[in-house]
């Protein structure tokens, strides 16, 4: 087998173990893996969070392509994810009416230690 092959192969290993294939998965990340626009969604959201980008309604529901989700399926994503405690929903200091959006601690503490998992289990796979 290549390097290449193998380096994939623990690739897909990393992340289906440690996503989709993980029954002890927090709920949060249990959430978000329920389809694919919510998983493109939360790795978006992440990215932008990271980056230090402000975070509208409109800019979060533009993340992912509009392929994958209609408009209202986006928003009700959105909406369910404040709901849960996974995101939090702030008013504007410069417009009121305009809402902004940021991962809660426990969802940030919970995908930090996703892609931690997923690193781990990659690095060790190249190991052997």
């Amino acid at each position: 087998m290549t390097d290449k092959l193998k380096r994939a192969q623990a690739i897909i290993e990393s992340i289906y173990s440690t996503t989709i294939g993980n029954s002890s998965n927090p709920a949060s990340m249990s959430f978000y893996q329920l389809d694919t626009y919510r998983f493109f969604f939360l790795l978006a959201f992440m990215q932008e969070h990271f980056e230090g980008s402000e975070i509208s309604q409109e800019y979060a529901i533009s993340l992912v392509p509009k392929k994958y989700a209609s408009r209202i399926k986006r928003l009700q994503v959105l909406k369910q994810s404040v709901q849960l405690g996974y995101i939090n929903e702030e008013s504007s200091l410069v417009d009121k009416r305009r809402r902004i959006y940021t991962p809660s601690d426990s969802m940030t503490n919970d995908f930090l230690d996703m892609t931690e998992s997923v690193s781990r289990l990659s690095d060790s796979k190249k190991v052997s």
